[in-house]
């Protein structure tokens, strides 16, 4: 079942699609300044990976975190990693 766009349906619609477009510039604009400093990182000698892990590890609360920790600690004993 289709339904009709009135005038008000599809200026609303167009309001919907340009504010999607706009924010999908913003996040291609934020996702360039997020490489822009990890550049910056790397120039000064840090190392990417761990700073990108640190950033997602603390997304996660402590409990979260611990949870995790103990949890790759486990898989890697069991692949003799340790």
């Amino acid at each position: 079942m289709t339904k009709d766009i009135t005038s008000t349906s599809g200026e609303e619609l167009t309001q919907f699609v340009e504010r999607i477009e706009r924010l999908e510039e913003e996040k291609q604009a934020t996702s360039n300044d997020i490489g822009e400093v990890y550049a910056v990182v790397k120039a000064r000698g840090y190392d990417v990976r761990a700073i990108r892990q640190i950033v997602k590890m603390r997304k996660l609360d402590r409990d979260e975190r611990k949870e995790m920790e103990a949890i790759i600690e486990l898989y890697m004993a069991a692949l003799n990693m340790t």
